[in-house]
């Protein structure tokens, strides 16, 4: 199984971003996706979760109204567009899948697979 993020970069704050995360290896019919990030010397924290059917979206407080997560499952991709950046969303981002059955991944307990992660550097 593999989960491979991309999209991350440097950006101006103000600016924005769209990382994917595309799984390949299994189907991940059913499950939850969602997104993590960990910045320098942190714990990694919840960004934004999205259950298979997409009916059911979160986010944390500090990303709401500028973040909107979304899923293509024909390409088993999960997506998070990023808008409004700022230097304080700086982080490593993580895509992850959600062990089955939970509908709101937002605890790193409830994760069964990572990505490897990518770079998101906002400059102010």
């Amino acid at each position: 199984v593999q989960l491979q993020a991309s999209g991350g970069g440097l950006v101006q704050a103000g600016g924005s971003l769209r990382l994917s995360c595309a799984a390949s290896g299994r189907t991940f019919s059913g499950y939850t996706m969602a997104w993590f990030r960990q910045a320098p010397g942190k714990e990694r924290e919840f960004v934004g979760t999205i259950s298979w059917s997409g009916g059911s979206i979160y986010y944390a407080d500090s990303v709401k109204g500028r973040f909107t997560i979304s899923r293509d499952n024909a390409k088993n991709t999960v997506y998070l567009q990023m808008n409004d950046l700022k230097p304080e969303d700086t982080a490593v981002y993580y895509c992850a899948v959600g062990r089955r059955g939970v509908i709101q991944v937002i605890r790193t307990t409830s994760v069964d697979y990572w990505g490897k992660g990518t770079q998101v550097t906002v400059s102010s």
